[in-house]
């Protein structure tokens, strides 16, 4: 993943990136500091434990198999990674549960249309994301901004719902799709 200190690009081809950058620019207090391979690892690892969970060899499998897919992933696409890996069945309702903690700790973000997931490579910071996806090749993007997730927790809020979680997610076609 890339990070540009405000714009987060998950997994998908370097050519997305610049379009984005120069058409989006959202408000930011600070920079990400984004984690990849064993770093990530090692990260979502302390992040379990800080919380008081463990983090046991099923759940390392499964983060290091969703973490290795270049788009959004489902519980049986990660499942059957891990099967394959361990040369053992792993169940599909077991990734579920593991994904829920994942997500629930920041390790993970759940890509709602999808019904898959991706990896954060910033763990350690918490903001709603807004989904950029490809109808055409599947990469996501997320989009790390407050500002715009604010203004709807707001308006939910004034509607009556309390600590409401803003899901944005946006089709289309992506830049590299886009040109070809």
């Amino acid at each position: 993943m890339q990070d540009s200190g405000s714009i987060l690009a998950v997994r998908h081809p370097p050519a997305l990136v610049p379009p984005l950058r120069k058409a989006y620019i959202p408000l930011m207090a600070h920079v990400h500091h984004s984690h990849s391979g064993a770093d990530l690892a090692d990260v979502a690892r302390t992040t379990m434990e800080k919380s008081g969970e463990q983090w046991t060899p099923m759940r390392a499998a499964i983060f290091d198999a969703l973490a290795s897919f270049d788009r959004p992933a489902s519980a049986y696409d990660i499942a059957e990674k891990v099967s394959q890996n361990q040369q053992r069945r792993v169940a599909a309702n077991s990734v579920y549960r593991i994904l829920d903690l994942f997500v629930g700790a920041n390790l993970a973000r759940r890509v709602e249309s999808e019904n898959a997931y991706v990896a954060n490579d910033h763990p350690d910071c918490l903001h709603d994301c807004i989904f950029l996806i490809c109808d055409n090749c599947g990469q996501a993007m997320h989009i790390d901004d407050d500002s715009l997730s604010g203004g709807v927790r707001e308006v939910a809020r004034k509607a009556g719902f309390s600590q409401a979680r803003p899901v944005i997610e946006v089709r289309g076609r992506c830049g590299e799709c886009e040109d070809n």
